[in-house]
This record gives structure tokens, sequence and C-alpha cells, in this order.
């Protein structure tokens, strides 16, 4: 008969995504693992597989974290000025305590761009594709502009989000505020 784990999955694993934020898949050893998820290598290895499993559990974690965001800016109906509020809000939800600076996703894109890991680049995909459809719905609310405007517009603000993601690592409030209303006012 299976033991019955001594430990809740969802704790340990938010524990384990808020280390991989910090740190990095790379940089994030076992050991620090164990530490901070109060668990042995030998139940990260049976509940995870690995630590790529746990990672992968991370992401998935983090995913659920923002989706809150991701729900308010499909659900709203003010085009740009929603994207513009999706990108203060995405500010403020590494500001709440406990988490960490910066986009764990943004980390992940920059630390795995030159690896070819299919499971890790299809969890990336699929976060990017979906926060592009969702820009485009919201810049297609504004008639005036072409379609090929819209792909453009729309290249920019994921670019512009990724360099927001990296600025809120080091930069002040004031230079995140400034930045931002710098992209839209460019819009």
């Amino acid at each position: 008969m299976a033991r019955k784990k001594a430990y809740n999955e969802d704790v340990v694993v938010e524990k384990a995504m808020n280390l991989f934020w910090k740190n990095g898949y790379e940089t994030t050893s076992m050991q620090m693992l164990e530490k901070e998820m109060g668990i042995n290598k030998f139940s990260i290895y049976s509940s995870f597989g690995n630590k790529k499993g746990l990672f992968i559990e991370s992401l998935k974690s983090y995913n659920k974290k923002v989706n809150s965001i991701f729900e308010e800016l499909k659900n709203s109906k003010n085009g740009v000025e929603d994207i513009k509020t999706f990108f203060y809000n995405s500010i403020k939800i590494c500001n709440l305590e406990g988490n960490q600076k910066g986009c764990l996703v943004t980390n992940t894109f920059n630390e795995f761009s030159d690896k070819n890991d299919e499971i890790i680049n299809e969890q990336m995909k699929s976060f990017m594709t979906n926060l592009k459809e969702i820009f485009i719905e919201k810049l297609s609310q504004n008639s005036d502009k072409d379609k090929e405007t819209i792909l453009k517009q729309v290249n920019y603000l994921l670019l512009a989000k990724h360099g927001l993601s990296a600025a809120s690592r080091v930069n002040s409030d004031k230079e995140i505020e400034d930045y931002i209303e710098m992209i839209f006012k460019n819009l």
C-alpha cells in the first residue's frame, strides 16, 4: 500500500516555484529545493519524477497565479487601455509579498532560449500564444487599424512586456511607470 504524503503538494510546488523564479532552473540545485520545500530528494523524485518535472509543475503554478490578470484582460472591453492595465497589474503581482521581481515566464524564456527542450518550449509557446491572441483581440477593437499594423503592434507589446519584466527586477517604481506610459504613448 502506498504511503500517505506528509506534505501538501501545492505548498511545496509554490515554494519550488519561488526558488526557480528567484534563481532560475539551472542555478537551483536539488539541495536548495530540499531545503526550501522541506522534503527530501526521494519525495521530490517520487512526486515529480525529477527536477524538470518539478519545474514544469512550478510553471503551471505560476500560470495559475497570474491567471487572474489574464482573465481580467480577456473579459474587459476597453481595448488598448486594457492592455495597459495588464502591464501595470503584471508589475503589481511581482511586488506582492513572497513573489519575486520580474516574470518567471520571461526568465524561463531567457534561460531556455538556446536549449532544445520540447516540454519547456511548449509551456512557453502556450503562454505567449495566449497572450498574443488576447493582444490581437484588444487591438482589433480599434477598427481603424489594418491587420498588418495590429500584428506589428502586438509584436511591439510582447517585446515591451519582456523588457518590462526584466526592468522590474532592477528599476524603480517611477522608472517602471514612465516606461509603461511611454509604451502606450507610442502605440
